[in-house]
């Protein structure tokens, strides 16, 4: 067996990451010539190793190393470009996993030490540690350390451990013959493979014939993977795995040529949507897309169009689920800044995953749903940005065109820079004038009639002040004026002082919702049945988070106006084994789809406090209405 470590990569990738302020993993991957998958993994152990001096973050797609103590740093680099290959505990139990999945016969504990100039107690360690990953892929290691150990187990869970921890270690110099690489290059030239998807099977294809050319063959399969034969692009791998049948004198079974098969159907969706045509979509995915439209829109009266996307998601869900049916496993990077920036996304395709999850039985890991919430965000972003139109707001000043001017400069520092701004004296307006406006602003009493929200301002005035007014405005006529850059939120403009619960004492958190929604109904502010529609919806599925927030929520008859009430406790109570300290109750009016865009305004502000540690601190020492409104204006 080769060596499985040739060069120093840890040490490489800290030297090029201390030459520039930030790398995307494609650039190192390339630098290197190695898989991404190597850097993360690489990333992950030096991470460990210098976990006291310096962390390799992800910020934005780019990695980025971070040193806080320099000197613990140099030491700790030095003793790395100065050490031999097999200095880390992964290397080892890399070196070990690679000798016993090839190794015919029992290896010996000091054997195993002895080739990696180790202690026995270090290799016993590494062993134990090494045994304890491999139980969730179906493998074991075997035998005594005085006797000798092999590897026992799935084949397929082998396969897998190698593609997800180490294959760069073990087949980063698998020596393919020219005939080999010659028949995938022209196959995935022909039917144009990405660039990820060649990777992919370029990486099972060396791992097929490697394991199956030694005799560690995958065995029978289960039904499910017999029914991919049925495909039409199957016959591109099974066409390639005849060539190689011809060119190596072997039979390939058909578990194999599936095997090879496996990274096609649970491709990541290509860049260039003509890349897919050589894929047949399955049937039962466009009603799948409707189940998980129809619940969103069930759960959270949000009404999402996928647009000219459809065909695009419609593939990705397809792939997404073959991923998970046969064990192919995906990396996101970008997983937690999706959580934080997109929290209304992430929240829909919490919602996705769980009508996939019923209707095939299977489980959708978090990367998934952070993929999930990409084509959300993009959703949401295109009706927002298709349903946007130019704001007019009309300004009225009686002192002269001066004094409009200082109104309309100060107004500029607070709405978006889409929103056209006109100035008006007292003089020039009547009533068709200004019903072409969306909102109007007038230091002066108006004594003409006016169709549209009218604000009395003085010439010089309060911004925090005049922002309120505005989203008095957005919540009584549901009008979503463009705020700048869209940091204010709307929320403040929501919650009137008898929708806010200081909730000390309560003790459970129907009790809680008990108590807001019995006063809220009592002030008329929600209808009667509107606490069994409540407690419908929450049996259906609850929206607690695990940040300490819950933010229950359902239609409401009532009036034609959300209805917001803040609940905060004191002390933290547990629901479904989640902590609840804020409670945001939501009563939503039947809306028209084009009216939905400030319903996800207060959606987002709502889940973004979940990510926001310090607003949400802030929040649960709140104890009166006055200090709320403060709160978060004070954020805004």
């Amino acid at each position: 067996m080769k060596s499985l470590f040739t060069e120093n990569r840890m040490a490489n990738i800290l030297v090029l990451l201390r030459r520039s302020n930030e790398m995307k993993i494609d650039t190192l991957a390339s630098i290197l010539n190695v898989s991404e998958r190597s850097i993360k993994n690489d990333i992950k152990q030096i991470n460990e190793e210098m976990e006291d001096c310096a962390v390799i973050d992800l910020y934005h797609g780019r990695y980025v190393l971070r040193i806080y103590d320099a000197e613990i740093f140099r030491k700790k680099f030095s003793h790395m470009i100065e050490s031999e290959d097999l200095n880390s505990p992964k290397r080892r139990m890399d070196y070990i996993f690679g000798k016993l999945m090839r190794s015919e016969e029992p290896i010996l504990t000091d054997e195993l030490a002895y080739e990696m100039n180790v202690g026995r107690t270090t290799m016993i360690s590494d062993l134990n540690k090494l045994r304890q990953e491999l139980e969730s892929y179906e493998v074991e290691i075997a035998g005594k350390t005085s006797k000798g150990l092999t590897m026992i187990g799935s084949e397929i869970g082998i396969r897998r451990y190698v593609l997800e921890n180490n294959y760069s270690e073990i087949y980063g110099d698998y020596p393919l013959d020219l005939e080999v690489i010659e028949i995938l290059h022209d196959t995935m030239e022909e039917y144009n493979f990405d660039k990820s998807l060649r990777e992919s099977v370029i990486e099972f294809t060396t791992l097929m014939l490697d394991r199956f050319l030694t005799g560690h063959y995958i065995g029978e399969l289960t039904d499910s993977y017999y029914k991919l034969t049925a495909r039409k692009e199957y016959e591109i791998i099974d066409h390639m795995m005849n060539q190689f049948e011809d060119l190596l004198h072997v039979k390939i079974p058909v578990e194999e040529r599936l095997y090879v098969f496996l990274p096609v159907v649970g491709m990541r969706t290509p860049s260039d949507v003509k890349n897919m045509e050589m894929i047949m979509l399955d049937e039962s995915i466009l009603p799948l897309m409707k189940n998980i439209l129809g619940e969103i829109k069930s759960r959270m009266n949000i009404t999402i169009d996928s647009g000219d996307l459809t065909e695009e998601f419609l593939y990705h869900m397809m792939f997404m689920i073959n991923r998970l049916r046969f064990g192919v496993k995906v990396n996101n990077p970008l997983l937690q800044d999706l959580k934080n920036k997109y929290p209304l996304a992430y929240q829909m395709s919490g919602i996705a995953a769980k009508v996939i999850e019923e209707t095939y039985q299977v489980e959708v890991s978090l990367e998934e749903k952070g993929f999930l919430a990409f084509y959300f965000e993009v959703f949401l972003t295109k009706q927002k940005m298709e349903q946007k139109k130019a704001y007019k707001i009309a300004v009225i000043c009686g002192t002269g065109r001066v004094s409009s001017r200082l109104i309309s400069l100060q107004l500029e520092r607070i709405v978006d820079s889409s929103t056209e701004i006109t100035t008006f004296s007292d003089e020039e307006i009547d009533s068709d004038l200004l019903n072409q406006f969306d909102l109007i602003l007038t230091t002066v009493t108006l004594n003409i009639p006016c169709e549209k929200a009218v604000i009395k301002i003085s010439e010089i005035f309060n911004e925090e002040e005049l922002l309120h007014k505005i989203e008095k405005i957005r919540y009584w006529n549901h009008v979503d004026i463009p705020m700048m850059d869209n940091n204010w939120f709307v929320m403040p403009g929501l919650i009137e002082e008898n929708h806010f619960f200081y909730l000390e004492g309560v003790q459970s958190y129907e009790e809680a919702i008990s108590m807001m929604v019995d006063q809220l109904v009592e002030d008329g502010e929600l209808d009667q049945d509107f606490g069994k529609r409540l407690a419908e919806r929450e049996e259906k599925g609850t929206m607690v988070f695990d940040e300490s927030i819950a933010i229950p929520h359902c239609l409401q008859h009532q009036s034609s106006r959300i209805v917001l009430a803040c609940g905060i406790l004191p002390e933290p109570i547990y629901h479904d084994g989640q902590e609840i300290q804020l409670i945001f109750l939501m009563g939503i009016p039947e809306i028209e789809s084009e009216e939905e865009g400030f319903l996800i305004r207060v959606y987002d502000e709502l889940m973004s406090i979940a990510t926001d540690t310090s607003l949400k601190q802030k929040l649960i020492q709140v104890k009166s209405f006055s200090e709320l409104k403060r709160t978060l204006y004070r954020h805004s």
